[in-house]
């Protein structure tokens, strides 16, 4: 064990951080707040098939012999759909209205439709989606602001997400004019034949993973390594051109943008097999064959086919994402591996939600508002004896009993230490200068794999070096600041308020909630046994590295 210097310089052992003067920290333990029974619990909503989840979700229960959780108390609640609709947790304003049972609080669904409509929904789904679809490190000859303008279009209008893939898979032109066509750049690469463009295609939007079949039939795959050149053939008709300039300052030869553009393709693919001979694929997706000759685009008869059939597979993979997103866990898991080898946790229900989505014309928005005005998803993360056994980390089959834990991504730390602690307004940042430094904070959670799709991920797990930057970085340092316009400081300036209204303030604006009488009994001590300033800062500090602030529950 070592030791940490807290900001007011006491020292703090660091396997300790989930207590401060006998102050609980640990994950939602203290929470009190009395809560409706599962059974009589609505969020409000009016939608029919909302009610048909719940029905359907009570039956799975019962007929798995689990009892649910409680339903989450209003804090618990509500921080977990900002998380997971805004990218960021509430203000302590926003809680203050939420809890306001005297006033005209609003429903659990009105608060939902409020956050479905605002610019952060829009923001976060652009940044959730860019990532999904370039990475976090954007590459070469790639504009990351083009791709978010495309993303930000499309989930200001909420497009149907079948236009939304066809565009996608449709692009030509200039990157930033046509935002769309750096999701097919960022597959692309000098003499790969379209290779990571099929894969993460099938992955990104069809829930397939096809990677091992590129080179041989896998056993446990519905795909066979014929039918991934077949798809793989469907994108030959592409081509990307890296345009350069002159700088005329320096008069040397720079990178000016890139484009797709279309090229003449005819015929099949050809590729080896496994024993060393040669086979040729054609254009041929879910049985349907195309036309293989130079006249026919490819790309848009994949798009027709794509959209075709009772349940297409951009519908259900899109739906199983979307469930995995509020969850932690798909109905099927991995939510990139649909198939007939991985059977769903709850089928019935992922067929209705997937025909239910197609029959309301690929809403992303209604879907979204079905999962979190349903029962599940307003459990409380608390297990019960009845569901302790529901543990998917475990290896078990979700029941979706419970709400199940989900460590932050990244820019939500990032996002919701902004908010908690108007760490931007001690810095005293321009908005690029924002941009910059958030940029250079989420790098340092960031890896490549460097396997067949250049994947990556954050490493965002809770390591020392990491816990260690968390408490002493710069962007923590600024959060504690007396400085500007900082939230410490404003607090500090209010002589109006008493010691336990700070700590209620401080509480509210990290953990979206007060502090528990237990809490707030050792932090009246801690408050009487050093300087005010120096008891803020350490409560602050103490919060926002408890596993509380950073985990979703």
């Amino acid at each position: 064990m070592f030791s940490i210097a807290s900001p007011s310089g006491a020292f703090r052992p660091f396997f300790r951080l989930s207590s401060l003067c006998g102050v609980s920290l640990f994950l939602m333990c203290t929470m009190a707040t009395a809560a409706p029974k599962v059974e009589d619990f609505s969020t409000g909503t009016r939608d029919p098939f909302v009610a048909e989840i719940n029905q359907r979700l009570t039956q799975h229960w019962q007929d798995n012999e689990v009892t649910p959780s409680d339903i989450a108390d209003d804090e618990e609640w509500l921080r977990r759909v900002y998380l997971d609709l805004t990218g960021r947790i509430p203000s302590a304003d926003a809680v203050r209205e939420f809890l306001d049972k005297k006033g005209e609080a609003p429903s659990r669904t009105e608060v939902i439709e409020r956050l479905l409509n605002s610019n952060e929904y829009v923001e976060n789904w652009t940044t959730v989606w860019t990532n999904l679809s370039i990475g976090r490190q954007t590459p070469q000859r790639v504009s990351r602001r083009g791709m978010e303008k495309f993303w930000r279009e499309a989930f200001a209008r909420n497009r149907p997400w079948n236009e939304v893939v066809t565009d996608l898979i449709l692009a030509e032109g200039h990157f930033e004019e046509n935002g769309a066509v750096n999701y097919l750049l960022a597959q692309m690469t000098m003499r790969d034949e379209q290779v990571l463009l099929t894969a993460k295609t099938a992955k990104l939007f069809l829930g397939q993973q096809l990677q091992c079949v590129q080179c041989h039939n896998h056993p446990f795959n519905q795909w066979k390594q014929e039918q991934f050149w077949q798809f793989n053939s469907f994108f030959r008709q592409i081509d990307k051109i890296d345009h350069r300039k002159t700088d005329p300052n320096t008069g040397r030869r720079v990178d000016d943008y890139s484009e797709i553009v279309r090229r003449e393709f005819s015929g099949p693919v050809h590729f080896d097999r496994r024993d060393g001979l040669k086979q040729v694929a054609y254009p041929i997706f879910d049985g349907q064959t195309v036309d293989p000759q130079a006249e026919t685009d490819r790309r848009e008869e994949l798009t027709k086919l794509l959209k075709s059939g009772e349940r297409p597979a951009i519908a259900s993979a899109m739906v199983n994402r979307m469930w995995s997103h509020f969850f932690g866990y798909g109905f099927v898991n991995p939510v990139d591996d649909i198939g007939p080898h991985n059977p769903s946790a709850m089928p019935e229900l992922f067929q209705r939600m997937t025909d239910e989505f197609i029959k309301n014309n690929y809403d992303v928005k209604k879907l979204m508002s079905w999962i979190v005005n349903s029962k599940a998803y307003n459990l409380t993360s608390r297990f019960n004896a009845g569901n302790e056994f529901d543990d998917p980390a475990a290896g078990e089959t979700p029941l979706f009993s419970k709400m199940y834990l989900k460590s932050l991504e990244a820019e939500q730390l990032y996002d919701s230490l902004l908010v908690a602690t108007r760490a931007d307004a001690a810095g005293r940042a321009d908005y690029q200068e924002m941009q910059n430094r958030r940029e250079q904070w989420l790098r340092q959670f960031i890896i490549e794999f460097g396997n067949d799709e250049g994947t990556e991920a954050t490493t965002f797990n809770g390591t020392i070096p990491q816990a260690l930057m968390l408490m002493n970085g710069q962007l923590v340092r600024n959060a504690l600041s007396l400085e500007g316009d900082s939230f410490l400081q404003q607090l500090r300036q209010n002589t109006n308020m008493k010691s336990i209204d700070k700590i209620n303030e401080i509480y509210l604006t990290t953990l979206s909630r007060y502090p528990t009488p237990r809490e707030r009994n050792a932090l009246n001590q801690l408050f009487r046994a050093s300087s005010e300033e120096a008891a803020m800062q350490d409560l602050m500090w103490a919060l926002l590295n408890s596993n509380e602030f950073i985990t979703n529950h």
